[in-house]
């Protein structure tokens, strides 16, 4: 008989059903991004957690990897699990900054190889996407990135991040009609040629949701690059606004156990009911992140009028580019500089 995982034994006896803690201490400290999210992280994620183990989970919000590797190389380790992006825990993991992971106990299956690793794990997924306005172009506005950077055929005003190289480097790699499975590894020195293109037709460069949300809502731009989550937003608040997965890219959060955790045992428990397809399918119940575990889609748990809106949702997930944290870890310092320099010109 094929040995069961813990979070398989879990799901035999029940997922909610309480089970002793193997250590003694029964509380662990979970750090995340804040806001709305952590506040859904909590009701998906935390809470089930916590009562199927019977342990308490305390809650942290971390700024990302500078905040760890404080931690972790002053022997100060406060935090037994963290979320960071996908790129950071690529870095991360290079430096030794986080304790290895045991997939005996986490039940890798349903999320992509990708997103697996000795020391980190996908945990939930957003996605940059095109939207545009529907008052400027009815029905017959830019649907591709070849289309944003047509500037005479669609003509308008502009707007694209700044603040995240890596993504807008991602779609410029699109706009010259790069197949989304032949984007990575990122020819980056052509991706800055394809944002010279189109930096002198950007009215606006975002740097936060916030603000990529707002320049659409108010019409200051007629179409822009924007996280699916704001743009969920401006289409539930009415405005005249469109947008798909169609050419989207995937970006990925992952979960680490910080080195030095005193809880690292029950971290790990932790963990595998995090990345469980139960629990996963309840994180696009409260906000706009999609499941990394794609098994949360056949938990039945997700209304099927809401799967065709979610990010990470079969159908539309592979219409999209999923960054690659490693080409970023590697290459992440030297590109971002050479966009900004760009940019800025």
């Amino acid at each position: 008989m094929r040995k069961l995982s813990f979070i398989s034994a879990l799901a035999v006896i029940g997922l909610t059903a309480p089970v002793a803690p193997t250590q003694a201490a029964e509380t662990i400290t979970v750090a995340s991004w804040g806001g709305t999210y952590q506040e859904a992280q909590a009701k998906a994620f935390f809470k089930p957690t916590a009562d199927a183990l019977g342990i308490t989970i305390k809650e942290d919000t971390t700024n990302g990897l500078d905040d760890v590797r404080l931690q972790v190389t002053g022997n100060a380790v406060k935090w037994d699990i963290t979320e960071l992006g996908a790129d950071e825990c690529a870095r991360g993991s290079k430096e030794g900054l986080f304790e290895k992971l045991d997939y005996n106990v986490i039940d890798k299956s349903g999320i992509n190889p990708k997103l697996v690793h000795d020391d980190w794990v996908g945990i939930s997924y957003t996605s940059v996407v095109l939207i545009y306005r529907t008052d400027v172009f009815g029905d017959k506005g830019p649907k591709t990135w070849a289309d944003f950077w047509n500037v005479e055929k669609f003509p308008g005003r502009r707007a694209l991040s700044s603040g995240q190289a890596t993504e807008t480097l991602s779609v410029a790699a699109l706009a010259e009609g790069i197949p989304i499975d032949k984007v990575y590894p990122v020819d980056v020195d052509g991706a800055l040629k394809s944002v010279d293109k189109i930096r002198g037709h950007i009215d606006a460069w975002w740097t936060s949701g916030a603000q990529a949300m707002q320049l659409v809502k108010d019409g200051e731009v007629d179409m822009a690059s924007i996280w699916n989550g704001r743009a969920g937003t401006l289409k539930k608040e009415g405005a005249p606004v469109s947008f798909s997965f169609d050419q989207g890219v995937l970006t990925a959060d992952c979960m680490v156990i910080p080195k030095g955790s005193k809880n690292k045992d029950i971290a790990m428990k932790a963990l595998a009911m995090f990345v469980s397809p139960q629990l996963q399918a309840n994180l696009p119940l409260y906000v706009d992140n999609g499941p990394v575990n794609e098994r949360a889609f056949e938990t039945g748990k997700i209304p099927p009028e809401r799967i065709k809106d979610i990010n990470s949702a079969p159908e539309n997930a592979k219409k999209q580019v999923l960054q690659d944290a490693e080409f970023w870890r590697d290459n992440l310092v030297d590109a971002t500089e050479k966009f900004d320099n760009l940019i800025q010109q």
